[in-house]
Order: structure tokens, then sequence, then C-alpha cells
């Protein structure tokens, strides 16, 4: 056994080498076939990729038809902080995960879709996975942001598209910039965008896709970057030793050196100093692999972007716009488009190859970057979150409509300037603007857009009042109200009574010829005195009681004239002096019209008059009798059936021009007597159905001289006034002084606010109301003409966005008709029953004589003691 066993160990080593040379032989003969017959290899290995792919594509397709989309609408003060939006990064990456087990990597993925068409600035929408719906749904921007579902969206083709896929290049572990939030970040893309036309078919969509970094990718890019940064170090090691070595040999070969050793006695003692090469710098994972170095909140990011227009040229300079706003965020790491250019031609999303994968992942919202494109959540702050407070968006069409002659469903508002240059007039929906407020400085421009905008809604067939205490804008605007379709609409109420040759209109607040209700024209005239002067129920209760029992006599006279036929013969504000100082003529009043009082109004006539001392009476006669010293107020007030009626100016839209005449104790007067009869007009609109009150705009110029006349009634008028379709617009140079109900009233109601320049205090109350975004320096350095407003568009304000003032000549030239104004300003005075005024001086001094001759007819022959003690029996 012991001789034999040197034989089997060589033998089984033999054997063992047999094998070793059969498998190398077989290696060998292996590769060899391969190599002959390679094609068989390369064709199984591309069918089984083909095969896979075909699945995966498969599954793919079938996990994106079940994906959802969100909408994201912010609200003007939408201003989040950076946790809000660091959360609403990490639902999105959490969402990409929400999909089946058999979906592809591919699919799982959200997509945040930036798109710009015409119809917003920049519409914000999300889509992923059907499974992460609620969890996108209920987002941490809370109220500020309203998510809603969204639609499916159909683009029709447009005539020419280009396309861009955008990768990270730079050094693979550097972030990108950190773009503050203030300005909004979005603000490059939405300046890019913001020229964008919708009617040349323009169209701008960003879309970024989101999901989680592949785990066995991190790790091997990991391992990558920590060899190349190990590999870098000992590269610098070796170098710096290689540096240090031929340092020393040079400094021991200097003449220098040598003189050093003769002088220290040292020559040739030792020899070369040994030098100590640097070591190579442990490498700090942290630092080789930045942004790469932990797992928590990196994702993976796919950047699409495509542009068309039916215009040559305009997709291609909206591309070369969004990419120079993408540049923003670049720092260590930047976004660059993919591809290549050779000479004129540009080789990439647009070109074979790429430009079928692009269509895909386009249009099945699939995820596969080309490059790993690994970011974290913090770099894409900018792009998690709509657009903000501090982001400025353009005014589009679809914001705000462009103003079209003749359409009596639009207002002109002014004239914007775009992004790009181009002007155009823009108009609020006449529905949506029920009150206006104007404010600046005088000859700022707030009569002259009020002016165009009342023009254009009356040539659009609108109803209207130009209240005007100054007459200034009568002149101005009667060249383009010269049109043959207005004149029989238009009515001037002047009382300047300029000229050789002056004319009145007239009106009579206490006429009954109108079927007004008695109650009303009572309260209506009594609350007139007490708003011009002043008079309440704790500083004057006798001479409301006065005037009121006074005015409700007259009024049953009129009624009662009216009844009969004669309306030449009813009385005026002027008979109150002769009710309460003439015993003839109140005797005759009382005894005429004692059936049409009511028992309390008799009895104070009866009992509680005689008592009054006639000192007492001076209070309501003072005011009266300066009306009735006034010749202009005399026959505009005088006469027994005026023209006057803004009832029925209203219903048949009629155009009213009132012109005062002043801001005077008389003039005030007469402007709270326009405004309470105004006011009571409107009211009294409750007769007719909602569905058939024809819209009205009442134009309030200089709006602290009408509110010092009647200030609690123009505070009613922006309270009330919306219910019966009739819709305030006021102007005022100082908001500050108008009185407390009017200004509060105002703010409340307005639709619209505007401001042109002036002094900062007082635009501070407007500026505030927009939070001071612009604040009261910006607006208070504006130009002539220019204004900042808010305006409310569909149910949400717009704004506060700059407008020019639309100026008449240009705005409104083709309208203008100077040859004809004469004969407008003629037709508008006939409309009124203008006269000459001494004629209605005259007449209206003999209306007393024919008030007291009908009620000498109208009366009785029983004494009137005698009569209501009969009439009180029965």
């Amino acid at each position: 056994m012991d001789a034999s066993a040197p034989y089997l160990t060589d033998r089984a080593d033999d054997t063992a080498a047999g094998h070793v040379l059969g498998l190398l032989a077989g290696l060998v003969n292996a590769a060899d076939w391969v190599i002959s017959h390679w094609y068989v290899p390369v064709a199984a290995a591309a069918v089984a990729w083909a095969v896979s792919e075909m699945v995966v594509r498969r599954l793919a397709r079938k996990a994106s038809a079940e994906r959802m989309a969100l909408e994201l609408v912010p609200s003007q003060h939408f201003d989040p902080g950076l946790e809000e939006i660091f959360r609403r990064g990490v639902q999105l990456a959490r969402a990409s995960t929400s999909m089946p087990w058999w979906a592809p990597r591919r699919s799982k993925a959200v997509q945040i879709r930036l798109r710009a068409d015409g119809s917003s600035p920049l519409r914000y929408r999300i889509e992923g996975p059907a499974g992460g719906e609620r969890l996108l749904s209920i987002t941490p921007f809370g109220p500020a942001v309203t998510v809603k579902r969204a639609r499916p969206l159909v683009d029709k083709p447009r005539e020419h598209v280009v396309r861009a896929e955008f990768v990270l290049r730079g050094k693979p572990t550097a972030p990108l910039r950190d773009v503050p939030l203030a300005p909004d970040p979005l603000q490059p893309l939405i300046d890019a965008v913001s020229d964008l036309r919708a009617e040349l078919g323009d169209l701008a969509e960003i879309r970024l896709d989101i999901q989680r970094a592949p785990k066995w990718a991190l790790r091997a890019r990991r391992l990558h970057l920590m060899s190349d940064a190990r590999r870098r170090e000992r590269r610098e090691a070796e170098r710096a030793a290689r540096w240090v070595r031929q340092d020393a040999t040079g400094i021991e070969d200097s003449l220098a050196w040598q003189l050093q050793q003769l002088a220290s006695g040292k020559q040739g003692g030792g020899g070369r100093r040994l030098v100590m090469p640097p070591v190579p710098r442990r490498v700090e994972p942290a630092e080789a692999l930045g942004k790469l170095a932990d797992d928590d909140h990196l994702v993976r990011v796919q950047l699409l972007v495509m542009c068309a227009s039916n215009t040559e040229g305009r997709c291609q300079a909206r591309l070369a716009q969004l990419q120079a706003a993408f540049d923003v965020f670049g720092g260590g790491s930047r976004w660059a488009m993919r591809g290549w250019r050779v000479g004129p031609w540009r080789f990439g999303a647009d070109r074979w190859p790429s430009r079928r994968g692009f269509e895909r992942r386009w249009t099945l919202g699939h995820c596969q970057p080309p490059r790993p494109n690994w970011v974290r959540l913090e770099e894409l702050t900018g792009l998690l979150k709509p657009p903000t407070v501090h982001c400025r968006l353009p005014l589009l069409a679809g914001d705000l409509p462009t103003f079209e002659f003749e359409n009596p469903q639009l207002l002109l508002q002014g004239i914007y300037r775009g992004p790009d240059g181009r002007r155009r007039l823009v108009a609020s929906y006449a529905k949506e603007t029920l009150f206006e407020v104007g404010v600046g400085k005088a000859g700022g421009g707030k009569t002259e857009r009020a002016l165009a905008q009342a023009i254009g809604w009356a040539h659009a067939g609108g109803g209207l009042m130009f209240l005007d205490p100054h007459r200034d804008s009568w002149p101005r605007a009667l060249p383009f109200l010269a049109h043959d379709a207005l004149m029989d609409r238009i009515a001037l109420i002047d009382l300047n009574a300029s000229g050789p040759a002056p004319q009145v209109s007239s009106w009579n607040p206490l006429g009954m010829h109108q079927r007004q209700v008695a109650h009303e024209v009572v309260e209506a005239t009594t609350d007139a005195f007490a708003s011009a002067l002043g008079w309440d129920d704790a500083s004057a209760p006798r001479a409301l009681t006065i005037l009121t029992a006074s005015l409700a006599v007259l009024v049953a006279v009129n009624e009662a004239a009216c009844l009969a036929g004669r309306p030449e013969d009813q009385a005026t504000v002027f008979h109150v002096r002769a009710l309460l100082t003439d015993p003839v003529f109140r005797a005759a009043a009382l005894a005429g019209v004692q059936g049409r009082l009511d028992e309390e109004t008799r009895s104070w006539w009866q009992t509680v008059f005689p008592t009054l001392p006639v000192d007492s009476f001076a209070v309501v006669l003072n005011p009266i009798a300066r009306l009735a010293a006034n010749p202009v107020t005399r026959a505009f007030l005088g006469q027994p059936a005026g023209r006057y009626n803004i009832r029925a100016a209203m219903d048949s839209k009629m155009i009213v021009w009132v012109c005062p005449g002043g801001n005077g104790p008389t003039d005030r007067l007469i402007t709270a007597l326009l405004a309470r009869d105004l006011l009571r007009a409107v009211r009294s609109r409750r007769d007719t159905p909602e569905g058939q009150r024809v819209p009205f705009r009442p134009y309030f110029d200089e709006l602290i001289t009408l509110t010092g006349a009647a200030p609690e009634t123009i505070a009613s008028m922006f309270e009330d006034f919306r219910k019966y379709r009739v819709h305030v617009h006021g102007m005022t140079q100082l908001l500050a002084r108008l009185p407390t109900p009017v200004r509060l009233s105002l703010v409340q109601n307005a639709s619209t606010l505007a401001s042109t320049a002036g002094s900062q205090s007082a635009i501070a109350p407007i500026t505030s109301e927009w939070g001071d975004r612009p604040g009261p320096d910006v607006v208070a350095a504006l130009d002539r003409f220019e204004h900042y407003m808010s305006l409310t568009v569909r149910g949400r304000r717009v704004g506060p966005v700059r407008i020019t003032g639309p100026h008449l000549d240009e705005v409104f030239a083709e309208y203008a008709r100077p040859r004809q104004a004469a004969a407008l300003e003629r037709a508008a005075r006939a409309t009124a029953g203008a006269a000459p005024l001494n004629q209605l001086t005259t007449r209206a001094t003999d209306q007393l004589g024919r008030v007291g001759d009908f009620l000498a007819q109208l009366a009785p022959t029983t004494p009137p003691a005698v009569r209501l003690q009969k009439k009180g029996y029965q």
C-alpha cells in the first residue's frame, strides 16, 4: 500500500490535469464557435430584448391608461413657505409609487404640467397614478390653493411644432441653484410665455416627471463616484510627491544651499535628506457624493418641453425663451437641451432617432430620461407649487376680455400694454361690473376714462345718467354722442344758464303726473332737505314734522289736480311758504284735500299747527327762500309738470346729462333733491320682475361735492342699487374726504377699484385694499392717464393691473361728429323740455294764483271743520 501511494497520486494529478485541459479545450472550441457563429447569440439576445421590451411597453401602456389629473388654482394671496413646498414634494414622490406591483418602473411617475395656451397665464396640473389621487388631493397649501379634478386636454393640430428634452449637465453631485421664493422661481417661465397669442395658435407646455430613484442604480453610481474620488486623490498625492522631491533636489543643488553647508561645517556629512512624500487624503463620502450621499428625498426627473404655433418661427422663438428661463436654475449643475448642433441644424428630440421615443414618453407619461437626472426635492422648490403672490402674471385675453364696440355685454376699461408691446382695449363684463370707484388727483384721467366708458355704453344701447356739478364733461362728450341713432335718447338738464338766451329744463319734485306713490314722494323730498341741511330727529324734530306735514298736503293737492285732468295746476315746493303763512291758501288747501289725508295728518293741522309760534317756520322757509331767490332754481323747481323723470329714463334706456351748476348751499340742495329722487325711482323698480329690469348706469363725477349734499343717500345707492340692476360709477380726488358711510359702502361693494397718480396719503386707502401690491409710492408716480385697477371677471378679482385710460380722441375717433354737435345740444334740451329762463320764471311766479284758483274750484261750500266732523261720524 505504501509503495503504490505515489503512483495513485501521480495518476490523480494526471486525471485532474486532463480535466483542466479538456475544459480549456471546450472553452476554446466554444469561443471559436461563437466567433464563427456570432450572429446566433446576437440574434437570441436581440429577440429576448425585443420580447421583454414589448411586454414591458404593453404593461406600461396598461398602467398609464389608469392615470388621473388634478388642476391646482392658487388664490391671489398664495404665499407658501419652504416647509409646505417640501411636504408637497414628498407627497409627489410617494404618489409616484401608487401603482400595481406589475407596473414597470417607467410608468411609476408623477407629472407636473405647466401649460400656457391663451386661456390663462400658466395652468398648473398634476398627473399621476389613479391610486395617488387621494394623497394628492389634500395639499399642505391649505385653502390658498383649490384642487379640482381636471379634464383631459385635447389640442388641435398646429402647423409648426418643436420639441426639446432638458438633461442635467455639469458636476453630477452638484445641486442646482438655490432660487429664492421671492420673486417667484416660476417668473422666468411665465415671462417666457407672456407674449403668447392664442389667435395665432401659440402653445407652450413643460412636463416634469418625478419618480423615486432606483436603489441599485444609486449604489452603482456611488461606487463609481467613490472609486473616481479615490483615484483622483491618489493621483493628486503622487503629483504632490513628485513636486516635493523635485523641490528638495533643486534646493540641495542650489548655490545657496552649498554656501550654507560650508558655513556650518557640515559639508558632505550627512548626504541628502530624507523626503517624506504626502499620504493620500482620506476621501469623505459626503464630500465625494454630494447630493447623492443620502437616499432620502432623492428623485429622478425628466424634463420635456413642447412649443407649437400656426405661424412659422414663433414656436422656435418660444423654445429659446424657455431655454433662457431654465438657465436661472443653473448652478454647479444646470438644465441643458439634449442633442448636438451641426451648422444650422440641431439634432435632438425633433429628429430621428430621438423623436419617436419623445413622442411616446410625452403621450403616455413614461419617465425614461437618457441620463440619471438625480436631484433632491429641495432643488425643485420652484416647480413644486403653482404661482405665488410674488409672481407677476401677464394679462391675457382670457383673463380680461378685449373690448368690442357696440357690444352691450362689455364695458370699456382702458388700454393694456402687453409684455410684447402690443396694446389692446380691455373691458369687463357689464353684468359683473356692479359698482366702480375711481380715485386720483385732478387732471389724472378719471373723468376721461368715465366718459369713454359711458360713450361706449351709450353706443351699445345702454341707458345712463352722468351727474357732473361742473358741466365740463358735457362739451367733451358732445361730438362723440352726436349720432342720429342717439339724439332721441339724450336729455340735458343744465342749471348753469349760460349764454345770452339761457334755457332751463323743469322738474317738480312734488309732481304726481308721472304716477308716483304719494308717500314716497313726500319721504324723498323731506329726506333730501334733511340730508342737505343736516336735520335729524335729535337736532331738528320740529322742522322735519312741519316740512313733512306741509309736503303731504301739497302732494295731495297735486294728486287731486292730476285726477281732475289739470296737471298744470299742481303745487311746487315754493307753495310750502304760502301753506304755512297764508291762512286763506292753507284753508283752501286743507278743505280741498281733507279726504286724501290720513287721520294723523288732519289731526296735526287742526290741533298742533295752531299752537306753533310763527318763528318756528323760519328753519323750513329759509332754504326754500334761497331756492326762490335764484332765478334758475326757481324756474327749474317752480313748474307744475316738469319733464324730468328719471324712472322713465331708466326704463327706456335714456342718456341723461345732469349739470347742477356748482357746489354752493343752493346747489347742494338741488343735488340732494336729485339724488333722493334717484334713490326713490330705483327702489320703485320693485314693481318690475327682476328679469325685466333694464340695466342703468349712473356716473357721479366729483363724489365729494355730491356726498356733501346727500351722504346717506349716496351710501344707500352703493348698498341697494345692485338689486335693481342699477350700477353706480363714482369718481373722487380724495377717498378720505368722503363721509364714512359712503366710503365704507363704496369700497365694500366696488367691483372695480381704480387709482391714478396722487399723493401717497390719498392713494393709500385704495392700495391697502390690494395688500399694498403695488404700494402707494408706485401708484403715486404714475403718468397722466395711467391707472392701477382691480376688476371682477368671471367671479374672480383680476389685478391690480396697470391700464392706460382711454382718450376719446384716440379710441372714439371714428365716432366723432363735431358738425352735428349743435344739433345734438338742441335735441337734448328739447327732450328735457328746456325753455327760456325768463318764460319759466314768469310761469313759476304765476303758479301760486293758478293753484289757488284750482283749490277754490275744488273745495266744497261746507266749512272744513263741519265736513271733517260729519266724515268722522260716517
